[in-house]
């Protein structure tokens, strides 16, 4: 990995740490961090977590969905995610 690489993963990471009053911007951010290790490691493996990303992602979203839908908000400290 070159130090352009390294710089988008801490940065992602940074961002998470940030926003994580939403879940729909903590979704982009690890969506962020995904991507820049598809980019820092370009070979046949990638593919296999280009897809695994892809399916991380809507799951993620239908989830979001899901909890948009019963809560009326996607703010993860109105959450209760222990209660049913």
């Amino acid at each position: 990995m070159n130090l352009i690489t390294i710089t988008i993963i801490i940065s992602r990471l940074a961002g998470l740490a940030f926003h994580r009053t939403h879940l729909l911007s903590a979704l982009l951010c690890l969506e962020g961090i995904i991507l820049s290790l598809f980019i820092a490691l370009f070979s046949a493996a990638p593919v296999l977590l280009l897809a695994f990303s892809a399916c991380e992602a809507s799951a993620g979203l239908a989830l979001l969905v899901a909890s948009a839908r019963t809560h009326g908000t996607d703010r993860l400290q109105s959450l209760n995610l222990l209660q049913c």
